[in-house]
């Protein structure tokens, strides 16, 4: 009898790492569209809530760039731990997060399970979200995930003058785990990226990052992009997959804090992680970025539990 993967649904509300509040409530409108469905997809399955630092949204911002990176801290490693253990158990983590800042704990927890594990991502967003401190426009932390992971700090395209404790929290963030670099330009991989600014583009550039985009993804048809994702990253042991709902148009829903007009539909989202997921290489994967105060109609939440239902269900069948 072929063996069935078990998924456990982690949910992170954290949105410390947003320049635009209300991503934190998008877990529970996930659910709420749930619920609207008539579904038991949330009762039959487990869920681990992790405790969020949003309080630290009412103080006074230490770091002008790199905002709130001491809650930021705080998240990686709470979300690391429980990526870490959901794997070492034998599940499949889902999470469900608010801002994209988490991810960087999710990637944490993986390399903290496998760390002798070649590990690649793809980064299914409308940015890039290579930022760091010393390059970022804004401090805002969501757009620096994935320098926090690849351990690059950019400087030769330095904008920002840091202080000694900016310094020393950024490196910190890099090191959750104890390990630093998390992954390699490499082992990155791009779906539907088509936001950046000038500092991002120099690092995309000089490390030939693969970028598969929208109009890409129509011509060449979902099947055939994914077996090429794949197939680029066939040197990892382990893949993570990262669904940034701007990903897609903004037609759809306004539901998300940094829409970009070029995006993808919700038929080609779903098509695309349901294809993914297939590859038992594929170890976890992250819903972010779901805003259901830029949403009155809840339709992105919606759109959202239809693909997390039907890849959940591929997934345990698998």
């Amino acid at each position: 009898m072929k063996k069935t993967r078990q998924i456990r649904i982690i949910e992170v509300k954290s949105e410390v790492g947003a320049g635009t509040r209300g991503a934190s409530l998008g877990v529970d409108a996930v659910k709420i569209a749930a619920l609207d469905f008539r579904s038991t997809f949330f009762r039959t399955r487990r869920s681990i809530n992790i405790p969020d630092d949003n309080a630290a949204l009412y103080g006074v911002v230490e770091s002008r760039y790199a905002k709130r990176i001491r809650s930021v801290i705080k998240m990686y490693e709470r979300i690391g731990a429980a990526v870490r253990d959901s794997l070492k158990d034998g599940k499949f983590p889902i999470i469900i997060s608010g801002d994209h800042s988490n991810a960087g704990g999710t990637i944490s927890g993986i390399k903290m399970a496998y760390p002798d594990s070649r590990m690649g991502a793809i980064w299914i967003d409308a940015h890039a979200d290579m930022h760091s401190p010393y390059t970022s426009p804004s401090g805002n932390m969501h757009g620096m995930p994935l320098a926090s992971v690849l351990g690059e700090d950019n400087i030769e395209n330095k904008v920002n003058d840091l202080d000694y404790e900016t310094i020393e929290l950024w490196e910190r963030l890099k090191n959750v785990g104890d390990i630093s670099p998390k992954l390699d330009y490499r082992d990155l991989l791009f779906m539907t990226m088509r936001d950046f600014e000038e500092q991002e583009g120099y690092l995309l550039k000089k490390n030939k990052v693969k970028n598969f985009t929208t109009s890409e993804i129509r011509k060449t048809g979902v099947t055939k992009v994914c077996r090429e994702a794949m197939k680029y990253l066939a040197p990892c042991d382990k893949v993570y997959v990262s669904f940034d709902v701007d990903s897609m148009d903004p037609t759809i829903s306004r539901g998300t804090g940094t829409p970009v007009k070029g995006g993808i539909n919700e038929r080609e989202a779903a098509d695309i992680i349901l294809e993914l997921v297939q590859n038992e290489r594929v170890c976890a994967l992250e819903f972010t970025e779901i805003n259901p105060t830029l949403d009155s109609e809840n339709v992105m939440a919606e759109t959202v539990f239809e693909i997390l239902s039907k890849v959940a269900r591929q997934i345990e069948q698998i």
